[in-house]
């Protein structure tokens, strides 16, 4: 009875200490937001199939689930903040530290998190989306979305972060959005001697044995438009030296569409080198006629040069 009296003693001056002293206090406030941090994980994780199911966008239930996570934290602060003493008021000095503070220091934050919630609600691009920074001309996958930021993961396996604010007023190409077959384009020209009908037959074969390249098939809906699915190639223009050609060609995917490219130029490489069809190079003639001006030429016999004597520093 005595042994269960001492401890029902030392716990209500222990709790007493804890609300009185100032340590005591701080102990206990640092408890609180431990304990708010765990229970935001427990709570992620109780929330995080729900919001899956509910919310189809990857990047917009992972928002959702860091907002209740940063809630509940933000919760056990305040309640920290109480068991300290601390009010709301006395965080902030006055109205012109605010100010001062969320003007000058705030505002890029601010402006990355409502370019966050507007990418959010545009839905540019999507979580596993390959796209193209067009200006730093990287390619890459959407890793993360967040309200302040966009990760994306380079096909060099190094990692761009942008802030959302910037990332708006940036060319941005999707190339996964609605579907991932992709309409590649190639332009080469061949000499006017040859063959221009063969050339044009030649660059489609190359085109269609290609790995990856979509050989034929139904056609493929851009909006409104259709475009047949097997390689094409058109006469693009007559240039100085050749004759233009443009090879147009779906790939089923665009994760290598550099790969592709290569090989059906290598095939081309094979399959005009014993054809009628002649890839030019810049070449330079120089003409001269009655317009080109005059020049004066002096010509002399072998035998009538006056060759020096070797020993003419020899004489007196």
């Amino acid at each position: 009875m005595q042994i269960g009296q001492t401890i029902a003693e030392t716990i209500e001056s222990f709790l007493q200490w804890l609300v009185t002293s100032i340590t005591g206090r701080l102990l206990l406030a640092l408890a609180v937001v431990f304990v708010g941090w765990y229970v935001s994980g427990v709570v992620v994780r109780m929330l995080g199939r729900p919001v899956a199911q509910r919310f189809e966008r990857q990047s917009l239930s992972r928002t959702i689930l860091r907002t209740i996570k940063i809630g509940v934290i933000l919760f056990s602060v305040a309640i920290a903040a109480g068991i300290l003493g601390v009010g709301v008021g006395n965080i902030f000095l006055s109205v012109t530290v605010i100010s001062a503070v969320v003007g000058v220091i705030l505002a890029p934050v601010i402006g990355n998190y409502v370019g966050g919630l507007f990418v959010l609600a545009d839905q540019p691009y999507e979580i596993g989306d390959m796209i193209e920074i067009v200006d730093a001309q990287q390619r890459g996958f959407i890793e993360d979305i967040t309200l302040r930021y966009t990760k994306v993961l380079t096909e060099d396996n190094s990692v761009l972060v942008i802030p959302n604010a910037t990332i708006r007023e940036r060319d941005v190409i999707n190339y996964t959005a609605e579907d991932e077959r992709t309409r590649m384009t190639m332009d080469m020209t061949v000499t006017y001697e040859g063959d221009l009908a063969e050339a044009r037959r030649l660059v489609v074969r190359a085109a269609r044995q290609a790995e990856g390249v979509i050989a034929g098939g139904p056609t493929i809906r851009v909006g409104n438009a259709r475009y047949p699915a097997r390689p094409t190639c058109q006469i693009r223009e007559y240039a100085d030296h050749g004759v233009g050609l443009r090879l147009r060609y779906w790939v089923r995917t665009p994760y290598y569409a550099s790969k592709v490219q290569s090989e059906i130029q290598e095939r081309i490489w094979k399959e005009l080198d014993d054809a009628d069809v002649g890839i030019p190079y810049p070449h330079t003639h120089v003409v001269f006629d009655e317009t080109s001006g005059e020049a004066r030429v002096a010509m002399e016999r072998a035998e009538d040069r006056v060759r020096p004597d070797p020993d003419v520093s020899r004489r007196p």
